[in-house]
């Protein structure tokens, strides 16, 4: 069935007190503690109007307000605007994650599952376009972070094969990154993704690992229900 409402470009937060809820993006949203923002964060850490995010005629604008303790966007202190990307991290102040979604995997703000997912023949689907989880038909919520959605993505698509943790390591993070990833980070991430998926499902783990080797994702498919006779 089709999105039944007109989809935009979507902020979600992915950690701080708001974690989990996402807002559309139509024209402009002011982020900030002041009661007048559009997105307000209970933060004495987060400025009366800290930043600003605005539909431009090229893409999204991030901009921060003169904030004191500052916005950062994909790890970097942001000075001015910046036009965000698909997937972007945006950080207000230590207080509140985000990842920025743009109109090209775009998440529609009211929708039925989509029949893939009820008619579909694996217990675990993924939708790359609004990067939405399904286990066992229950969706994963709130929305996996950027790193657990990356792993996940890459066992999925490896369909049962094993994936070295080297090759993780490369995939999850950047390449100039990779090589100060620690084991008890990947380790982490690791665990974090099992239990997001746990509470989904719990009747079913997801993240095998294959002991010198790497992981796998187990991934069944699952048995067709039986026709009504007609």
């Amino acid at each position: 069935m089709p999105p039944s409402a007109e989809s935009h470009p979507v902020l979600i937060a992915q950690s701080g007190p708001l974690n989990g809820e996402r807002w559309a993006i139509r024209n402009q949203l002011t982020i900030g503690r002041g009661d007048d923002c559009d997105i307000i964060i209970p933060d004495r850490k987060i400025s009366r109007h800290h930043a600003r995010l605005t539909m431009a005629a090229d893409g999204i604008l991030l901009e921060d307000l003169e904030s004191k303790n500052g916005t950062h966007h994909n790890g970097k202190p942001l000075k001015g605007s910046v036009q965000l990307g698909d997937g972007d991290l945006i950080q207000i102040a230590l207080a509140q994650k985000f990842t920025f979604l743009s109109s090209d995997a775009t998440v529609p703000l009211d929708f039925d599952i989509p029949a893939e997912v009820t008619e579909g023949r694996r217990r675990l689907h993924m939708d790359k376009r609004s990067r939405r989880v399904w286990a066992s038909d229950v969706e994963v919520l709130p929305p996996l972070s950027v790193a657990q959605f990356t792993m996940l993505e890459m066992l999925y698509l490896r369909d049962g094969l094993v994936v070295t943790r080297d090759e993780l390591v490369k995939h999850v993070w950047q390449e100039d990154e990779a090589l100060s990833i620690s084991d008890q980070a990947l380790d982490a991430l690791i665990r974090r993704l099992r239990e997001r998926l746990a509470k989904a499902d719990p009747e079913h783990e997801y993240v095998i690992t294959v002991r010198g080797h790497g992981l796998r994702l187990d991934n069944p498919v699952l048995p067709e229900e039986p026709k009504d006779p007609q």
